[in-house]
């Protein structure tokens, strides 16, 4: 009985710090995204016709790569979810977080080569670990980031 007591009292601990961590990375993500918000992320192939007399001819391709690690305590949750179905929420925020982080490193690449966009913006995903107790994903964000031209103001 007294190990059961531990168990839940650990799984507790885990489940309340966790959230705490992962508001936290959320508050940081926010703060972050909107810092970048001037560079614009496309997921079109090319520059549109309307934007090329605008941008600069090339563009440098900026990725940004997060690994993620499956938490233990949002696997003993998402297990429990399975016996009565339904979303995983614990992973939906774990994925949305590190699609996230990924596409802020991409988008701080850009900004420090002076980037104002970056256009056929892609992510790649890939499990680490064997299935079906995958230990963590990786994911890949990338694209070209190109530099917007000085727009007189008299024109």
């Amino acid at each position: 009985m007294g190990g059961l007591v531990t168990f839940l009292v650990l799984l507790a601990a885990g489940i309340i710090f966790g959230r705490m961590n992962e508001q936290r990375h959320f508050q940081r993500l926010d703060a972050e995204e909107a810092a970048l918000a001037h560079v614009k992320v496309y997921n079109l192939k090319s520059v549109p016709e309307s934007h090329a007399k605008e941008l600069l001819a090339g563009g440098t391709m900026v990725t940004g790569n997060v690994v993620i690690a499956v938490d233990y305590f949002k696997v003993i949750v998402a297990s429990l979810k399975t016996i009565i179905g339904g979303r995983l929420r614990s992973y939906e925020s774990l994925v949305e977080r590190a699609r996230r982080e990924a596409i802020l490193r991409m988008k701080k690449e850009a900004d420090e080569l002076g980037a104002t966009a970056i256009y056929n913006a892609r992510i790649e995903f890939s499990v680490i670990g064997q299935q079906p107790k995958a230990s963590g994903a990786e994911l890949l964000a990338y694209g070209t980031a190109v530099k917007a031209a000085q727009v007189s103001s008299n024109a």
